[in-house]
This record gives structure tokens, C-alpha cells and sequence, in this order.
């Protein structure tokens, strides 16, 4: 068994940058046909056009996952041109949250509450129909290790993540039989812009957060990118319903 995905059609939302374009970049390597998603139409157009450019298969298109139109609409599309979907790596999320509980606001509450978890169900109840038109697939859910336990300063966050838990094991348990595998990779802090804005408003968290993993350093995005191609593979073919950790070492401490 490989992670080989050639003639594979593969969903990847969130794909504009960090953990997503490094995912799309690596299913492209192994051969996938790609399709990407994002709500940065820019961003996400540069990274379908540089998997082209070294001879990949990517095409893209803007969506907002929370609107059920646009994601109904990217599942059309998906299945008007390529007749299949395969994998997909519903990766679109955001992390805007730095208040202890009593002081988070409603409307950021229901922004974080909408793209990550509202996003992810919205994907999911349009993904799984097509792939059950074909025998089945593969689905990988972001997480996080805010997932498994506390984030304090990010509670609403945190919450989200353990909600995207709940989706992915009731899924894997309701679409086991049909040959649907759904699993979520949950990866601790990565080096992405999404943390480096998050540093930029706390400047004290990139000097202290290389320590909060054994290993040392944070994460790289294609470390994330290297887990969803695992869970995705048929070497993964008897793993479903689970939250992997791609975390250095953190949840052990």
C-alpha cells in the first residue's frame, strides 16, 4: 500500500495558504486531480496555478463554506467535470478569538462557530452524497489540539474544535458500512501566517511556544499535509472515526 492518489479527484477547502496549500501541494506530487477551495480567490487561483505550472492537476474555485449555496455549487461543479469525488480535506477555518470566556464577544463567537464547525458540516452533507454515488471515499476534518483538551484565551476556538470531533466520529460511525471513512487530523502549533498573526498581537507567544512542544519547535505545514495523505490512503483503510494528533509531542505533557 501507497499514498498514491493518480486519477484520484480531491477536494481540499481552506487551500489559499499554510496547512492547505502545503496539502494540495503534496496531493498534487502523488498524482491527485485537484480541486481547491477558499474564500481568498487570489491566493487560491496562485496556488492551482503553480501546481499547473509543475505539472499538476488543479483547477479552483471561491467558496465560503458556511453559505450552503456556494459549497452546494462547488459540489456540482465537482461532479458535472469529474464525475467522482474521491478524498476530501475540509480544512477551511479560522482562529480569531484572544479573551478568556467572560470576555469574548457574541459576534466573534458566531464567526468561529460558523466557519468551523458550521463549514465543516456544510462540506460534509455535500460531499458524502457524491461519494456515495461511487462506492465511497475518504474525508479528513481539521482539529486541532484544542480538540483533546483546554485552550485558555481560546475557549470559543477550542470549542469549535471539539464540536468538528463530535461531526467526524458521528459521520465515521453513520458511513462506516457505505465505505466512507472520515477522520480528523489535529495538529498543535504550525508555522503558518495564521500564527504569526496571532503572535503579532501576542508577541511574547512566539518566544514561549517552541517550548510547549517535546520535540522542541512548532510544526510545518506539510508535516500536517503528510498526516491528511495517510488518512486519506488506503494504507489508512481500517482507520476511521479517530483524531490523530500531529502535535510534537504535546498532548503527552
Amino acid at each position: 500500500m501507497s499514498l498514491d492518489f493518480a486519477g484520484k479527484v480531491v477536494l481540499v477547502t481552506g487551500a489559499a495558504a499554510g496547512i492547505g496549500k502545503a496539502t494540495a501541494e503534496a496531493f498534487a506530487a502523488a498524482g491527485a486531480r485537484l480541486i481547491l477551495a477558499d474564500v481568498d480567490s487570489q491566493g487560491g487561483e496562485a496556488v492551482a496555478a503553480g501546481i499547473r505550472a509543475t505539472g499538476g492537476d488543479a483547477v479552483f474555485q471561491a467558496c465560503n463554506v458556511v453559505d450552503a449555496a456556494e459549497v452546494k455549487a462547488l459540489i456540482d461543479m465537482i461532479e458535472a467535470n469529474y464525475g467522482r469525488l474521491d478524498c476530501a480535506y475540509n480544512n477551511a477555518g479560522i482562529e480569531i478569538e484572544q479573551d478568556k470566556i467572560a470576555d469574548a464577544k457574541e459576534d466573534v463567537f458566531d464567526r468561529i462557530m460558523d466557519v468551523n464547525v458550521k463549514g465543516v458540516w456544510q462540506c460534509m452533507r455535500f460531499e458524502i452524497p457524491l461519494m456515495l454515488k461511487n462506492g465511497g471515499g475518504a474525508i479528513v476534518n481539521t482539529g486541532s489540539i484544542a480538540s483533546l483538551g483546554a485552550a485558555p484565551k481560546m475557549s470559543i476556538y477550542a470549542a469549535s474544535k471539539h464540536a468538528v470531533l463530535g461531526l467526524t466520529r458521528s459521520a465515521a460511525v453513520e458511513y462506516g458500512k457505505k465505505g466512507i471513512r472520515v477522520n480528523a487530523v489535529c495538529p498543535a502549533v504550525i508555522d503558518t501566517d495564521m500564527f504569526r498573526r496571532a503572535a503579532a498581537i501576542e508577541p511574547r507567544k512566539a518566544e514561549y511556544v517552541a517550548g510547549m512542544h517535546p520535540v522542541g519547535r512548532i510544526g510545518k505545514a506539510e508535516e500536517i499535509a503528510a498526516a491528511v495523505l495517510y488518512l486519506c490512503s488506503d494504507a489508512a483503510g481500517f482507520t476511521t472515526g479517530i483524531a490523530l494528533p500531529v502535535d510534537g509531542g504535546s498532548t503527552c505533557i
